[in-house]
């Protein structure tokens, strides 16, 4: 059996595709493997890395941002940068048309498997506090202050009664 080995290096890794001498030209069977150390037109002994950034989204309200939305935005964008998030999607949320706040939030931090949101100041979610709903999905790093609110150490949340339709309890 006649084996061919090709290699195809790319920033943080190589991909190797290996065809037997049966297989015909178009194969399309291959296998991607991540070595340590590889070695590609006689280079021994490079260090190869693979390098994943983790996935962010931003947060904004205009009602909060009002002239200041480009602003923010530039700010969030510019954080994910630093802190060395792939960024992903801003989310802008405009209370005018009667969603849920977070419901878009949270659909597109699902849908893109995001690790964080950053937003410009904690005013931007209800009653200025960061929702631990939302810290149970996800790390919230806000702008100013620059802080993170980790899933790993986020407490407990109280035990409420439910809440029905119209802000009534069940009690």
């Amino acid at each position: 059996m006649n084996r061919r080995t090709r290699l195809y290096e790319f920033p943080g890794g190589v991909f190797e595709l290996q065809a037997s001498g049966d297989d015909s030209e178009d194969y399309g069977g291959f296998y991607l493997q991540f070595q340590d150390f590889y070695a590609i037109d006689g280079h021994e002994d490079r260090r190869a890395v693979m390098r994943y950034k983790p996935t962010c989204l931003g947060y904004v309200r205009t009602d909060v941002s009002d002239v200041a939305l480009w602003w923010d935005q530039a700010q969030i964008r510019k954080l994910a940068q630093r802190l060395g998030y792939d960024f992903a999607d801003m989310v802008i949320y405009d209370p005018r048309f009667g969603r849920p706040p977070l419901a878009r939030l949270k659909a597109q931090a699902t849908r893109l498997d995001t690790e964080a949101v950053i937003v410009p100041s904690p005013e931007h979610f209800e009653g200025a506090e960061i929702p631990g709903t939302l810290v149970q999905q996800l790390d919230v790093i806000t702008v100013t202050p620059e802080e993170t609110y980790a899933r790993r150490t986020m407490p407990p949340l109280r035990d409420l009664p439910p809440v029905r339709a119209g802000g009534t309890s069940d009690t």
